[in-house]
């Protein structure tokens, strides 16, 4: 993310107002709840995940071993299991 100068953006009685409590800090303005985005949804990562976890949790069902979804999708063993008890429950 690129950094703007509140000057170049903010009427300049905000501005003043600003720069009495941030004294030159460099401050972070985050976005309205309303218009925040949830991790991996722009870019599809929250979807892939869940889908590998439908995946290692089928396998599991179907007879695969822990070790070898460890094996296969390149995770810890407390990784596999998280995802298969928190699928089974």
């Amino acid at each position: 993310m690129k950094y703007v100068n509140a000057k170049d953006v903010l009427p300049p009685e905000i501005f003043r107002e600003v720069q009495k409590y941030s004294g030159g800090a460099l401050i972070y303005v985050p976005k309205q709840d309303a218009d925040r985005i949830g991790w991996g949804q722009q870019n599809g990562a929250k979807a892939h995940v869940a889908g590998r976890n439908r995946n290692i949790l089928d396998a599991y069902r179907s007879g695969e071993s822990v070790i070898q979804l460890m094996h296969r999708y390149c995770l810890s063993e407390a990784s596999i299991r998280k995802i298969i008890y928190k699928k089974e429950a």
